[in-house]
């Protein structure tokens, strides 16, 4: 589809076929700034090298996303959803925490559809260190997900914090969590988004992390983490090959350490 460019506009890019859908966050002479729709990622483009998706491509897009939850968690749904006796269950708490608004509105679907308990904050990736180990004190997560936007720059050195764009970030507030919760039993982390340096993360307490190779990951990649671990009963080990599967990046994209579930089975008098 072809039209006039305006802010706002969701785009592919002709020279990449289109293969990504993008949003147009600002236009500045005749380049647009991109960001992802799907994807955790940033880019710039001339004007010229964009078409308009058309509003029914984007929502069949937006409905295979939706449609990939039903693949992602119905096993532990189904069995929940089954008990009629007066047996319950109370899922593991997450406390989501993300640089970008939109894709804090993704995860929040995925996880009401996923019927686990989250509560969730957009939070400038700068930001983290200081303000998320105060949520944590006061909210008492049994998992905490912190993700945004990052980067690895053009030729950078992919084992310097330096050459990324939040990395460092992210690690700062990872570190700040161990230092109120060193265990990785007690209080589990996600950390991470495109490109980030999985290696930092882990090395700083992460039970998971993004990105083992450095690629761009979904943006509902680390909530997919997050809601399987809610929903693994806490006397297993989460599958970690299992898990990482679900995702859309995959293995290239999110690595974790073996981490106990946090979902717990009660029983009450009918």
């Amino acid at each position: 589809m072809s039209g006039k460019i305006n802010v706002g506009d969701i785009v592919g890019r002709k020279s990449y076929d289109s293969d990504t859908m993008f949003k147009i966050e600002k236009i500045v002479g005749e380049t647009a700034y991109l960001k992802g729709v799907f994807f955790r990622l940033t880019a710039d483009a001339p004007i010229s090298d964009l078409e308009v998706i058309s509003s029914e491509e984007y929502q069949r897009a937006e409905q295979v996303e939706f449609d990939q939850y039903r693949t992602i968690l119905p096993p532990v749904m189904t069995e929940m959803r089954s008990y009629n006796n007066g047996d319950f269950y109370i899922s593991g708490r997450i406390l989501h925490i993300d640089g970008d608004e939109e894709y804090l509105q993704k995860s929040i679907r995925l996880y009401k559809y996923a019927k686990v308990y989250a509560q969730a904050f957009a939070i400038p990736e700068k930001e983290m260190k200081q303000r998320v180990p105060e949520l944590v004190k006061k909210l008492r997560p049994n998992i905490v997900v912190i993700t945004g936007h990052d980067a690895l720059e053009t030729k950078g050195n992919e084992d310097d914090l330096s050459s990324y764009r939040s990395s460092k970030y992210f690690v700062e507030t990872v570190n700040a969590l161990r230092d109120l919760e060193p265990s990785l039993d007690y209080l589990i982390v996600i950390a991470g988004a495109c490109q980030s340096h999985f290696e930092a993360l882990i090395g700083s307490g992460a039970n998971f992390a993004s990105s083992p190779k450095r690629i761009n990951i979904h943006a509902l990649d680390p909530a997919i983490i997050a809601a399987t671990v809610a929903l693994t009963p806490y006397e297993e080990q989460v599958d970690l090959r299992e898990a990482i599967e679900k995702t859309i990046a995959k293995i290239a994209g999110i690595g974790g350490l073996q981490t106990k579930g946090t979902l717990r089975y009660g029983i009450r008098k009918v």
